[in-house]
């Protein structure tokens, strides 16, 4: 680590959170994949955005062109892909924005470590872990990209379910099985949960 920097003070996040009339928040969609994590972030972005609450969506797959293109799927570059965004999602929140996460992030040492990340900001980051849950068999039947008929076929080494864990969150915020509920539905407990916590106020745009 380095020793020759200085950490600099700003605004708050008090005065952020004043000027942009929000406050900053991370929600963590954690899950198998294609249980419906990129779907129902991807849908929860646009219905706050719409609603006048900024926010913005950190999808696994997508910030593995830029940020970690660096990373495989090996247990080490998993952990290091959930440290980094990690602390961009932190980034993100201290600048009063809602950041959606929608990550596999197997392992709950890691999400716990992200929220712990969190939990030491002064003052403190709300984090919001959602388990978007399916059984295997439904993620494996839906299967969009085929990724579980190449980790059976042994194509794919250390895929999440098959050739590699999946440690499910034990005390999550939230629990949403996408096979009981649609996208729509899906998007409305997170919000309702946010909602009576007080994270987010909605101010539908004309």
């Amino acid at each position: 680590m380095a020793t020759n920097i200085t950490w600099h003070e700003g605004l708050t996040r008090e005065e952020r959170n004043n000027y942009r009339g929000q406050q900053g928040i991370t929600i963590w969609l954690t899950g198998l994949s294609a249980s419906g994590k990129s779907t129902v972030a991807t849908a929860l972005e646009q219905h706050l955005l719409h609603n006048g609450v900024a926010a913005y969506r950190l999808d696994g797959d997508n910030i593995r062109f830029g940020l970690n293109k660096d990373l495989g799927f090996s247990e080490k570059d998993r952990n290091e892909n959930i440290r980094r965004i990690a602390e961009v999602s932190k980034l993100f929140a201290d600048a009063s924005t809602v950041s959606i996460t929608s990550f596999i992030s197997p392992y709950r040492a890691d999400r716990l470590t992200a929220r712990e990340l969190h939990r030491a900001a002064s003052p403190p980051i709300p984090f919001i872990e959602v388990h978007i849950d399916v059984p295997l068999e439904v993620a494996e039947a839906r299967d969009p990209k085929g990724l579980y008929k190449k980790a059976r076929e042994g194509i794919i080494k250390e895929f999440t379910g098959i050739s590699a864990p999946y440690e499910a969150p034990e005390n999550p915020e939230l629990k949403i099985r996408t096979d009981h509920l649609t996208v729509e539905e899906a998007v409305q407990e997170i919000v309702n949960y946010l909602e009576k916590k007080g994270y987010i106020t909605l101010k539908a745009l004309a």
